[in-house]
């Protein structure tokens, strides 16, 4: 997974990244996409509408530790389909 290189999508708004919360006590898991079209097709199917506010960025596996300590979020959420969606939770 470190040496990897995944896409995460970022406001342009506010700079906050694209998380789920699959419970309302956590603070959050950053979504992480194989590829930059994964992360596209995932917020055009769900969220058609604020999709243009969105970019999609690359990051490396050996920088994901420190933007989940910076941020605070419990793990990351790995996008496996963007279309149904279907997302593996991995905490940190």
């Amino acid at each position: 997974m470190l040496s990897e290189v995944y896409y995460i999508a970022r406001s342009q708004t506010d700079g906050r990244y694209l998380i789920a919360r699959p419970n309302a006590e956590t603070s959050g898991y950053l979504l992480l996409f194989r590829e930059n079209f994964d992360a596209l097709s995932y917020l055009n199917t769900h969220a058609a509408e604020v999709a243009n506010r969105f970019a999609v960025e690359s990051i490396a596996g050996t920088q994901l530790g420190s933007l989940l300590k910076r941020w605070g979020y419990t793990g990351v959420g790995i996008v496996t389909d963007p279309l149904l969606p279907k997302v593996e939770f991995l905490q940190h």
